[in-house]
């Protein structure tokens, strides 16, 4: 099985693509000109890289958040597009577990924590148990110093343990006690996302017949957007100014 995978509800595009539990090519780069303007390159570049072209493609992956709203909608919506023309099969994977799964092996508490703009971070945690992560919870927003005491707590005194994605680096003050903590950190300069690990998440869930339908295949936002907020914002004053 040949599964391509997106990635792009971060500041980094990324592109993968892995048969039969290898990666044939994997391909990133900070957005510079907008998800929009890298990704069909991007998916072009990998695909030459795998010696493969669209339609040697038998699923897709996309990650599906939390993360930008804008990203997430150009990733989905691109990665439709090629499910719906192509006949593939396409599956959902959610942002941080796709780059907590980048993180080495050595590593027994792997927590992700991205931007999430407004003062806020989106945030989950797993632990290694019998070679695999599992999660800790579901995606949660928090504050940075929030994030910083979830992350304190759930890890305790099991080491080594890591901090993955720009959360950290974006709230220096709210995680300076990381390592104090004997807890490590990366910046996505150092482990950034991995559409190949998009893809291996892709590849097990369709293995096991874990299909999204096209029509309801929608991003987790985790908490409402801006838009959602002012909409919601108005009928609030709009009911106030009747009543």
């Amino acid at each position: 099985m040949t599964v391509l995978g997106i990635e792009t509800a971060t500041t980094v595009t990324a592109v993968g693509i892995v048969r039969d539990g290898k990666v044939l090519a994997d391909v990133s780069e900070a957005t510079t000109v907008g998800h929009a303007g890298q990704l069909p390159a991007m998916v072009a570049r990998a695909l030459g890289e795998a010696d493969l072209t669209l339609e040697d493609v038998d699923g897709l992956g996309v990650s599906v958040g939390p993360g930008s709203f804008t990203g997430l909608r150009v990733g989905l919506s691109f990665a439709k597009g090629v499910a719906f023309s192509g006949g593939c099969r396409l599956v959902g994977v959610g942002t941080l577990d796709a780059l907590a799964a980048v993180a080495p092996d050595r590593y027994a508490i792997v927590a992700t924590i991205l931007d999430a703009r407004r003062g806020e971070t989106y945030l989950a945690i797993f632990r290694r148990e019998g070679g695999k992560l599992r999660r800790c919870g579901g995606d949660r927003a928090l504050t940075p110093g929030e994030a910083f005491e979830a992350v304190l707590e759930e890890a305790g005194s099991t080491r080594p343990a890591i901090v993955l994605g720009d959360g950290a680096g974006r709230y220096p003050e709210a995680f300076a006690e990381l390592t104090k903590s004997g807890i490590e950190s990366a910046t996505f300069s150092e482990i950034r996302p991995h559409g190949g690990a998009v893809a291996l998440i892709a590849e097990g869930r369709l293995e096991r017949g874990e299909l999204d339908r096209l029509e309801s295949l929608v991003p987790v936002y985790v908490r409402a957007s801006a838009a959602e907020r002012n909409l919601r914002q108005t009928s609030l004053t709009t009911e106030k100014a009747v009543s």
